[in-house]
């Protein structure tokens, strides 16, 4: 899924942005992810990543929290913090329900794990906030589709490994497609 978001996203003109793009042991996660927040006029928050961890048998509930701290940037900062908007991604509709019932009333999109469909959904909610004409929801997914046939290759040439890019490897890698087959 993390794939198919980072290429919409950079398919539409924006740049994809992640806690997992700084590794500074240095800094406390949540301190990254606040500022990431702060920096971001957009967020895409998908709450299907909430699945029990099969050690602890808890629930992860990062992303949750993730869109909690957006939504309360929003809510309560000054500026540009009040300009924020969120996509808020989920599996079926009205899931998050039973673990983040306070959201209901947000708009919530179900993307049934279907990374078509989500290509699709960013798409189009980005589409609202820019005047780039950008390809439809359908030719997007085709263009994943050719991306991801050539990834390997591409990973081989790098000497990268496939199954172990990490969110620099793979942001770098969709970009650079995507200048070579722009639309």
């Amino acid at each position: 899924m993390l794939r198919a978001l980072v290429f919409a996203v950079h398919d539409c003109g924006f740049v994809a942005r992640c806690a997992l793009e700084l590794d500074d042991g240095s800094e406390v996660r949540i301190s990254k992810i606040f500022d990431l927040i702060s920096e971001c006029q957009f967020g895409i928050h998908d709450l299907s990543r909430t699945e029990l961890d099969e050690a602890t048998g808890l629930p992860r509930f990062n992303m949750p929290l993730e869109l909690g701290i957006f939504l309360g940037a929003k809510r309560f900062g000054q500026g540009n913090q009040k300009r924020k908007q969120a996509l808020i991604l989920d599996r079926e509709p009205y899931r998050y329900q039973q673990f983040v019932s306070d959201i209901a009333g947000q708009d919530v999109r179900a993307h049934h794990g279907d990374v078509h469909k989500v290509i699709g959904i960013v798409r189009d909610w980005l589409r609202t906030n820019t005047t780039r004409i950008v390809p439809g929801g359908s030719k997007m997914v085709e263009r994943y589709k050719l991306f991801l046939r050539e990834l390997p290759l591409m990973c081989k040439e790098l000497d990268l490994d496939l199954d172990q890019l990490i969110f620099n490897d793979l942001t770098t890698l969709v970009v650079e497609w995507l200048k070579e087959n722009s639309w």
